[in-house]
């Protein structure tokens, strides 16, 4: 045993010095999406909104936020004053600073505090019509809404919601957190590359929408916002930066 001591202190000074032959993180190379909303994609109005306070609060300051209402006219469908029933989507685009961990994240990390009690989660690949496909992840989720009112007693209106969402790097598109994770380790590693990821997601409402006479079905929102997507990242994303 004494005479394999000397394995020990070996191990780790060359552990210890090979730090000094990683490569060094040279210009932080930016995501592939578009940070910029446009006015309006496809039936689709887009109205900016800020980022909520609780946002700005928790993440790091030098993070940017996209985020929007975006409405489209449902077809035929008026109310009592003749103005047009829309469908509802929020869009939101959040793209880390420089401290990665305090910046970006997975939703689920952050949807409970919004209300959200996710019920299920799974993986959905979205054909585009520009030959690309779109890894997201498919978030079902009850949202809690506060009634705003002046009881004492706090109230809660129930919505069933439907999330898509997915990461953006510079090169790459994934919808895991944890892929995510490894892939920016890697390119650090490796390729000496530190670049700046984005998180975007899209949500709708569906069953009974207060705005909307009729129920609205979760597979038309699943419709829907799949439609909304594809549509959106074709031209949000830089696909000629995207490795195949």
């Amino acid at each position: 045993m004494k005479s394999k001591t000397w394995l020990l202190p070996l191990f780790l000074g060359g552990t210890l010095s090979a730090i000094y032959f990683l490569p060094k993180v040279g210009t932080v190379a930016q995501s592939a999406v578009k940070m910029e909303l446009p006015n309006s994609s496809g039936d689709w109005a887009f109205k900016s909104l800020p980022p909520s306070p609780d946002e700005l609060g928790t993440l790091s300051p030098d993070t940017q936020f996209s985020k929007a209402i975006c409405l489209s006219a449902r077809p035929g469908e008026t109310n009592l004053d003749g103005y047009a029933v829309p469908d509802r989507v929020d869009l939101s685009i959040v793209l880390s600073g420089a401290d990665l961990n305090n910046s970006i994240h997975r939703p689920e990390r952050c949807m409970p505090a919004q209300g959200h009690n996710i019920m299920s989660s799974s993986s959905q690949m979205l054909q585009l019509s520009n030959g690309r496909q779109l890894a997201t992840k498919r978030l079902v989720s009850i949202q809690s809404k506060r009634v705003d009112n002046s009881k004492e007693r706090e109230e809660y209106v129930k919505f069933n919601c439907l999330t898509y969402y997915f990461f953006v790097g510079h090169d790459r598109v994934t919808n895991d957190h944890l892929d995510r994770t490894m892939l920016d380790m890697k390119d650090r590693l490796i390729r000496g590359m530190d670049q700046r990821w984005a998180y975007a997601s899209v949500s709708m409402w569906y069953g009974k929408v207060p705005w909307i006479e009729k129920e609205v079905t979760q597979a038309e929102a699943d419709r829907k916002l799949q439609k909304f997507l594809g549509d959106f990242v074709e031209k949000q994303i830089n696909w000629d930066q995207i490795s195949l």
